[in-house]
């Protein structure tokens, strides 16, 4: 073998060698329309890091949650990025489920993350999972109805207030019903409205040493309020009603007010889409003087599972999707309002951002209402506002939302509802080894 030959070999061997190092990225996302626009952008991305190719598996938000679960519980190693919500983060951080973002880069400005949002995503100091976007709850309402009232919403509004200005703004005759609220059974519908609502009244789930508290009287307080509240003043049917259902019903002016996820504004103030697109105003969630609103808080993340072999090049990805530089690739190619809301401060500091979202201060000033580590009035032993981070609260919060909804219904009495709530979160907790 000639000299030639053997430097003509060596080299191709080390071609070879250094396509085989390229790594591949699969990444589990949620179908919606900030995740599809990010994977048509990530050029952006494997123009930066060439080494680093990427495979997306884009999944409807049911399956993607069996999906991600069932690989993260066995150490599947199926996917190197996850995109999992506020609620699984605490959850599977304690599992060590997932490895920490500890090497973000110098540029990346952790503390630019709300406080609110950071604090979902954090244990024991670290952060485990980073916010693509995040938003909390408000009330919407009808600017003109409200005058009609001879009433002026206040940016801070009291329960006591919202249910007075919801009776005096129904009129059945002309299909106007003064407030729409959540009424569809589930962890993640009627109970994430009911639950943020409880908050205010000084209710709990669970007390320090994991007692279940609906038979306490913020609980009754609560149950009571909202299905007298929707009795004179909500929609037909309100139990059937979820986010879909009330955001089409505001959009056709038939909710003098509505009281849901922050992210819906940019709806009710489409004109392509909403009747009452130039009359509607924004206040923060209610609350009943005790320190706390009735406002949730939430956020799709993204995270490295514990089971990959690629948590670099895993995380120099997460870096670029949730970054400052992102977002104004996004205003760049789509314009400032399709930006992911509700992340970083900076972006509420921006004049252009400002402009093209008028209800961007009352998102952020929602946001930064919501404080996950401390929920509620009294203290408690668990992290979420709209949840509890504990593994049984999906099938639990399903089962007590049934309960609230048949209440809601007439189906049941509001006692009744309780103390099968009540019943059903006893056996639970005792089950999960929580109380004896």
């Amino acid at each position: 073998m000639t000299l030639k030959t053997f430097l003509l070999g060596a080299c191709s061997l080390l071609a070879l060698s250094g396509i085989a190092s390229a790594e591949t990225l699969t990444i589990a996302t949620v179908n919606n329309g900030d995740m599809v626009r990010m994977q048509k952008l990530t050029d952006d991305f494997t123009k930066k890091n060439p080494g680093i190719e990427l495979k997306w598996v884009t999944l409807e938000e049911n399956v993607l949650r069996e999906r991600v679960t069932t690989d993260i519980a066995t150490k599947g190693g199926q996917y190197d990025v996850m995109t999992i919500g506020t609620y699984e983060v605490p959850i599977w951080a304690k599992q060590n489920w997932l490895l920490p973002l500890d090497k973000l880069g110098d540029n990346y400005d952790v503390n630019d993350i709300l406080p609110a949002i950071r604090g979902g995503l954090s244990a024991d100091g670290k952060l485990y999972a980073a916010p693509f976007y995040g938003e909390s709850s408000m009330v919407m309402y009808r600017k003109d109805l409200m005058d009609k009232a001879g009433l002026k919403m206040p940016d801070a509004p009291t329960w006591d207030f919202v249910a007075d200005a919801a009776r005096k703004m129904t009129d059945r005759s002309a299909g106007i019903n003064g407030i729409c609220l959540r009424g569809k059974a589930g962890w993640g519908e009627n109970m994430a409205f009911l639950t943020a609502m409880s908050n205010s009244f000084g209710a709990r789930w669970f007390d320090e040493k994991w007692k279940p508290q609906f038979d306490q009287p913020e609980w009754k307080e609560t149950l009571d309020f909202y299905v007298k509240l929707m009795k004179d003043a909500g929609p037909q049917g309100a139990s059937s009603n979820g986010f879909n259902e009330n955001l089409a019903l505001f959009q056709q002016g038939k909710c003098g007010m509505w009281i849901d996820a922050t992210v819906a504004a940019s709806f009710v103030s489409d004109p392509k889409n909403s009747t009452v697109a130039d009359k509607v105003g924004y206040a923060l969630a209610p609350d009943k003087g005790l320190g706390k609103r009735g406002n949730w808080l939430w956020a799709w993340t993204l995270a490295v599972p514990a089971g990959t072999q690629k948590a670099e090049a895993a995380e120099k990805f997460i870096a670029w999707a949730t970054s400052k530089d992102y977002l104004k690739l996004v205003a760049d190619k789509e314009g400032w309002a399709n930006v992911p809301p509700g992340t970083r401060q900076s972006l509420y500091d921006n004049a252009e951002y400002q402009k093209a979202a008028p209800f961007a201060k009352m998102t952020l000033d929602s946001i930064n209402a919501a404080d996950p580590t401390k929920p509620t009035v009294k203290p408690v032993p668990y992290v979420g506002v709209q949840f509890v981070a504990i593994p049984e609260f999906q099938g639990l919060g399903t089962t007590v939302g049934q309960l609230f909804s048949a209440a809601l219904a007439g189906q049941t009495s509001v006692d009744d509802a309780l103390k099968q709530a009540q019943d059903a979160a006893t056996a639970t907790m005792t089950e999960g080894g929580y109380i004896q």
